[in-house]
């Protein structure tokens, strides 16, 4: 489907143009044409009530953190880096996949599909049945509200719920903070007769907590938690994070003093502001890595596929040797693993 331009689009970064143009034809933000790798060997079925939603934050993860240190290095050296932006769309609209370079140039960077493939492994572990849509997962578009472009928003909603609707999907649980926000709060507003129960995969951890599941780890450590911005500002989920960590044997939770929950730092990191302002972006990871690093934790654990970037960039701008940054699903079935 062609993209019409439009005089506003003058005012409109070319990150968030690129980002619009491969959702509405590629049906995901980096215009790749394979999403489904990662559950490769997992054996999830395609059909069934309950469905997995991946989300482009995480099943494209390596293809984000090798764009975004494309766009730093770019930024460090003074380069017009929006001008390769607006490059890679030009290419992108004449059949060339700019997405597939990303991919290839991904593999150079750590496995991306640690997150995903441990959720997996988590609600496998916990007797919940559910499907997985692979390819035909579509985009929740999320990016196309946040950048202001409605129409477009809602009308990819439609799609979403028709296929959905196909499926026979009842339930959706989620992965990507942004995706889950989407799913359970925008699409109601755009949509008529929208009826998908719709639960973040921290939820439904701590449900199966609170029934009697056990967690826990070999050995003794600290962790504290960085709280996503949409999962705990438009989300609300501040408490169950917190309640999953300090459930899990071997684990002692470690708050930030200050700037947590509804009000934690940001990391710098959503809404395409990381390829917009890279320089600030980084800033602002390396300003809330020092701030989680107070508390004296050597692991820091989030809930969000841009927050594990930024954090993975703020430890290695601070050169803080002995960090680790892992996503709430990996410490989880870790804990599984030895519980």
């Amino acid at each position: 489907m062609p993209i019409r331009p439009g005089r506003e689009e003058r005012f409109v970064p070319e990150g968030l143009l690129l980002f619009r143009d491969n959702i509405l034809t590629k049906g995901n933000i980096f215009g790749a044409s394979s999403k489904a790798g990662w559950a490769k060997g997992l054996q999830i079925p395609q059909h069934g009530e309950v469905l997995f939603f991946a989300g482009c934050g995480y099943q494209f993860l390596g293809e984000a953190e090798a764009t975004l240190s494309v766009v730093r290095a770019l930024d460090k050296r003074g380069l017009a880096w929006e001008r390769t932006l607006g490059l890679t769309s030009f290419l992108n609209k004449r059949g060339i996949n700019v997405g597939e370079f990303y991919g290839r140039l991904a593999h150079r960077f750590r496995p991306h599909s640690a997150p995903l493939r441990s959720a997996v492994e988590v609600l496998k572990g916990m007797d919940i049945d559910f499907g997985y849509l692979a390819e035909e997962e579509p985009c929740c578009a999320a990016p196309l509200y946040y950048a202001g472009f409605q129409e477009e928003f809602a009308a990819q909603s439609a799609k979403t719920q028709a296929l959905l609707k196909e499926k026979g999907i009842t339930r959706i649980i989620g992965m990507v903070p942004s995706c889950t926000y989407a799913l359970r709060e925008l699409f109601p507003r755009f949509l008529t007769g929208w009826q998908v129960e719709v639960s973040h995969f921290v939820e439904v951890v701590w449900e199966a907590i609170k029934k009697g599941k056990k967690f826990r780890l070999p050995h003794e450590v600290t962790v504290t938690y960085h709280d996503p911005c949409v999962l705990s500002r438009y989300l609300g989920l501040t408490e169950e994070p917190r309640q999953i960590l300090r459930s899990i044997e071997g684990v002692t939770f470690a708050e930030v003093e200050r700037n947590k929950e509804e009000w934690s730092t940001c990391c710098g990191g959503g809404g395409g502001f990381e390829v917009i302002f890279p320089e600030i972006s980084h800033i602002m990871a390396a300003n809330r890595v020092r701030e989680l690093l107070e508390t004296s934790a050597s692991i820091i654990v989030t809930s969000c596929p841009g927050c594990l970037i930024q954090l993975r960039e703020g430890v290695k701008k601070l050169k803080a040797r002995g960090i680790k940054v892992m996503d709430m699903a990996q410490l989880v079935r870790t804990a599984m693993s030895e519980g």
